[in-house]
């Protein structure tokens, strides 16, 4: 083994419960199609719209106009002045600010093993949070080409799973995980949702790695008792201010530690890195993309409210469904809740998110039948955030006028829906595939 040192309110059982069981069920993958099912009315006693022609009219904040209301007319003032003010406003507003990592460590337990018959080498890397490591820390599993000329592009996933039930492989370490009861147990102990197709992506001359979110935080309200945003608790407080992190940017910060050990292994490019993830976890990998600019790439799926999807639109899940004390308040900075009765309060939307990827490539995966995340609202974000892409020289969309499912859209700014519910499903990892080669390796 080595050790690298890189450089730099109260939830009841119900809740804990449902929050759990919700995480599983987005990893199945095979999501339901919603046009075979009663559509709710209401969640958390709040109703729902599904209806386009009851989206009242909405004004989206210019990505391109300063606070100062003064345009921004080359890509200088982007980068040195809007770019900050839009990070910032989502900082405070939406997902919270998160501590820096000076005290992280890295320790490689498993340094390279052969595997998939000798086409991968498999690696298996602690990473711990704090300075105490005996607590606050995370797995990352990492499988890279073995016949490598030179270092490899990567896909980063973010997982509802443990590793060792991420994938098909008995040699990876088995961890622990959160069970329906909000206990911490054994991974054994969980059930497999399907394994990543590792093998797929190998013989591409693309490597995998994963890493569980409950090694980060775990996903309940009453999580941060157990997660790394306990840790960082101001002495006498019991919940981080307003403006400070909730767990989806607690996780992305987890997502950045793992970067700082992608950063020190020889045979990944960390120029090409692809963050992943579904559902809140593509929420996640949309924050983690716009907050570290270390990351290439990021493929979100069905990332909808609080994600890709434009709050304004007041289709499916909205801000107030989110902020629900019986739902996913915790997932957010508490400013998130001003917002809920008027999101055209709020200074930011969804488009402004997608922006801060430019100009790097990220690709917005839905599904037709996937109403409650709103899959036209993530489009229409696209189509907003496409000026920013051009000033910086990359292409968006090219068309407002919304893709019809299976027809992907990969641009530096792409958009795919598939023909279904919520999730990714087998035959869109070809689309993931096909948009990392043309931009990471096809160059």
């Amino acid at each position: 083994m080595k050790t690298i040192h890189p450089k730099t309110g109260k939830a009841n059982i119900k809740s804990v419960v449902f929050n759990l069981v919700c995480s599983l069920f987005v990893l199945m993958l095979f999501a339901a199609n919603t046009n075979g099912q009663n559509k709710p009315e209401m969640v958390a006693g709040i109703p729902i719209n599904y209806d386009e022609a009851k989206v009242a009219p909405y004004t989206l904040p210019d990505p391109l106009v300063l606070q100062n209301r003064k345009p921004v007319a080359d890509a200088k003032t982007w980068y040195k002045k809007r770019r900050n003010e839009i990070l910032g406003l989502f900082e405070s507003e939406q997902f919270g600010k998160s501590p820096d990592r000076k005290n992280i460590s890295l320790k490689v337990f498993e340094t390279g093993t052969l595997v998939l018959d000798g086409k991968a080498i498999r690696k298996q890397v602690t990473i711990y949070f704090t300075s105490d490591t005996s607590n606050y820390k995370a797995d990352l599993l990492v499988y890279l080409p073995a016949q490598l000329k030179e270092p490899a592009p990567l896909m980063l996933q973010i997982s509802f799973s443990p590793n060792c039930l991420a994938v098909d492989d008995p040699g990876v370490k088995c961890g622990t995980m959160w069970n329906r009861e909000g206990q911490r147990v054994s991974a054994s102990e969980g059930r497999r949702f399907g394994s990543f197709d590792v093998e797929k992506f190998i013989s591409n001359g693309i490597g995998f790695a994963t890493i569980y979110y409950g090694d980060i935080e775990p996903d309940f309200a009453d999580g941060i008792k157990y997660g790394i945003r306990g840790h960082f608790l101001k002495p006498g407080t019991t919940y981080p201010a307003p403006d400070e992190w909730g767990a989806i940017s607690a996780w992305s910060w987890g997502l950045s530690c793992a970067m700082d050990y992608l950063e020190t292994d020889p045979q990944v490019n960390p120029k090409k890195v692809a963050l992943y993830g579904v559902s809140r976890l593509g929420k996640t990998v949309l924050w983690a993309g716009a907050s570290d600019q270390r990351f290439g790439m990021v493929i979100a799926s069905c990332s909808g409210e609080g994600g890709a999807a434009i709050s304004r639109r007041q289709y499916g899940e909205t801000i107030k469904h989110m902020i629900d004390s019986t739902r996913y308040f915790y997932q957010f900075a508490g400013n998130r809740a001003k917002y809920g009765d008027d999101p055209n309060s709020c200074p930011v939307d969804a488009h402004m998110l997608v922006a801060l990827m430019a100009p790097r490539p990220l690709l917005l995966q839905t599904g037709d039948t996937d109403n409650w995340s709103d899959p036209k609202g993530e489009f229409v974000a696209a189509v907003a955030a496409e000026p920013v892409y051009n000033l910086l020289g990359k292409k968006g969309l090219e068309t407002d006028l919304w893709p019809a499912a299976g027809t992907p859209v990969l641009n530096d700014l792409g958009y795919f829906m598939h023909a279904g519910g919520h999730g990714s499903l087998p035959a869109d990892f070809d689309i993931f595939l096909d948009f990392i080669k043309k931009h990471f390796v096809n160059k």
